[in-house]
């Protein structure tokens, strides 16, 4: 039996392109037999677009967070839940799926959005998290060193990009770097269509960071 893991979620009400309430993506995900979501709502300007000047960084981090913590408790003890983000800087369009990340470490640095790939990078892996390139060759998405990352998004499922697969999966052979897969769910009807698959259930964001460094075996549906 092997375990099916979403790298790549969004939910309603935080990611501002997200029109999938939590509640409704635990009970979709638990359906189509996944063991573990990695929620990665939207950590850019978009985000925090209706706050007012001035707002302390962590009312934005609680509000990022509330995406995640509405789909755990949603979940019970049907899912693992693990948090993640798909963090955008500000010189561009680029987006980044950022593992391993905790509330503390969110809160620690208000200034990531302002960083550029070079400087996140080293920041996420003194602490302990990895840092793939999402939809690498999307439109308007910009070529980056590969050196910044761990790895990029080989196969993302959202229907309605074309995230040009085929020259992400040979980039990252090119490069050498590792490969994941995700749904990109953003609506009731683009849950399960990537993902992970593992012998064993992924039930914490340390387990993740080992399975992804083993290059699991891809979910391309």
């Amino acid at each position: 039996m092997l375990y099916r893991t979403e790298l790549h979620c969004h939910t309603q009400g935080v990611s501002v392109c997200g029109k999938c309430p939590p509640e409704e993506a635990a009970r979709l995900y638990i359906e189509a037999g996944y063991r573990t979501v990695v929620v990665t709502d939207h950590m850019n300007r978009w985000t925090f677009r209706d706050f007012p000047e001035g707002t302390p960084w962590e009312a934005m981090v609680r509000h990022f967070l509330s995406g995640w913590e509405r789909f755990r408790k949603a979940a019970g003890d049907r899912l693992f839940v693990l948090p993640g983000m798909e963090l955008r800087f500000d010189e561009n369009d680029n987006d980044y799926l950022v593992y391993g990340i905790t509330p503390e470490f969110l809160l620690a640095h208000p200034e990531m959005m302002g960083m550029d790939p070079a400087s996140f990078s080293e920041l996420a892996h003194e602490n302990g998290c990895m840092i793939f390139q999402a939809h690498p060759f999307r439109n308007r998405m910009t070529v980056i060193d590969p050196r910044c990352l761990d790895g990029i998004e080989v196969y993302n499922g959202h229907k309605g990009h074309d995230s040009r697969n085929d020259i992400a999966q040979s980039w990252a052979e090119r490069y050498g770097l590792l490969q994941i897969s995700g749904s990109d769910s953003h609506y009731v009807d683009s849950c399960g269509t990537g993902g992970i698959l593992t012998p064993e259930p992924v039930r914490s964001s340390r387990e993740l960071l080992e399975v992804l460094k083993a290059q699991p075996q891809l979910i391309r549906e």
